[in-house]
């Protein structure tokens, strides 16, 4: 994946609090590899943590003055991006945004947008405070997603994705999926309490899975406010990583990794082959319309 040096990325949409420590409001689920592998199975790419009984409390993020400037001081433009992975995400939201931001109207409707949070161990939001064990997730409360870059490393060595920049531009991508679920009112549906593999909870997940493809569809064409496409190519290898890290996250390949079985029963993201299936039907096809995981 690699960005166009001369474009421009707007800092506004990430805001940047890593090394703050959160006010008030605790994290009930405490952090590591235990507490990683006991919210992965149930939560995996999921939304706030607070709709599985995880957290109570929460405020809203502090940044220090030093973390909040970081990503304003670094990144600048696509040349910033191709070299710095903070940067990178940042200019992946931009892309992300820049065009639900066009694909909206096209469908009559208004895109609302949503910042990424930056964090370092625990974070207080809408949803409830969370620990970095939690993974990114979207918060339908403050309409924010949620990330610490450490995760992408985990992604790599404890779940065996293939890793790369643009298997990060899957996670990012699939969390905004959320937040256009959130803005038609299909994200609610996922909240009536039932798990498996039919369950509106992995309906919701896969068609998430099928947004990030179609926003990778349309990436390298889509312009931001000056008329110029944030990011410039993406290979075959790319869709691959984006693929592969897809696959890492199925419930089956998570709970045979950590639980040493597989049951369906317990899902709430899908298999690693539907996940796979329904990005590539997003990517394949580029319209969100084909994003129906509910017939």
């Amino acid at each position: 994946m690699q960005f166009d040096d001369d474009a421009n990325l707007d800092s506004s949409e990430v805001q940047d609090v890593r090394g703050s420590r959160v006010p008030g409001g605790k994290a009930t689920i405490g952090g590591g590899v235990a507490g990683l592998i006991a919210l992965l199975l149930g939560l995996f790419f999921g939304v706030g943590p607070d709709q599985l009984g995880l957290t109570d409390g929460g405020e809203e993020p502090a940044a220090s003055s030093s973390s909040l400037a970081e990503v304003k001081r670094s990144c600048h433009t696509g040349k910033d991006a191709n070299a710095r992975e903070d940067c990178r995400i940042l200019a992946v939201v931009n892309s992300v945004q820049d065009y639900w931001r066009q694909e909206f109207p096209r469908r009559q409707g208004q895109y609302a947008s949503a910042q990424t949070v930056f964090f370092t161990g625990r974070v207080g939001t809408a949803c409830g405070a969370a620990s970095s064990a939690v993974g990114p997730f979207y918060c339908p409360g403050d309409r924010r997603v949620y990330l610490d870059l450490g995760f992408f490393e985990e992604l790599r060595t404890k779940f065996g994705s293939t890793g790369g920049p643009f298997a990060q531009a899957y996670v990012v991508a699939h969390e905004y999926g959320h937040h256009v679920q959130n803005l038609m009112g299909t994200l609610s549906r996922a909240q009536d309490g039932r798990t498996g593999e039919g369950s509106n909870a992995v309906r919701v997940e896969l068609q998430a899975d099928c947004y990030a493809g179609v926003w990778a569809h349309h990436a390298t064409r889509t312009p931001d406010e000056e008329g110029r496409p944030v990011i410039k190519q993406l290979t075959d290898d790319d869709i691959r990583d984006g693929l592969d890290a897809a696959a890492a996250v199925g419930d089956d390949r998570i709970q045979e990794r950590f639980q040493g079985r597989v049951t369906p029963e317990s899902w709430t993201h899908g298999s690693a082959k539907q996940r796979q299936d329904w990005f590539y039907q997003g990517f394949r096809t580029g319209d969100m319309a084909q994003c129906n995981t509910f017939r």
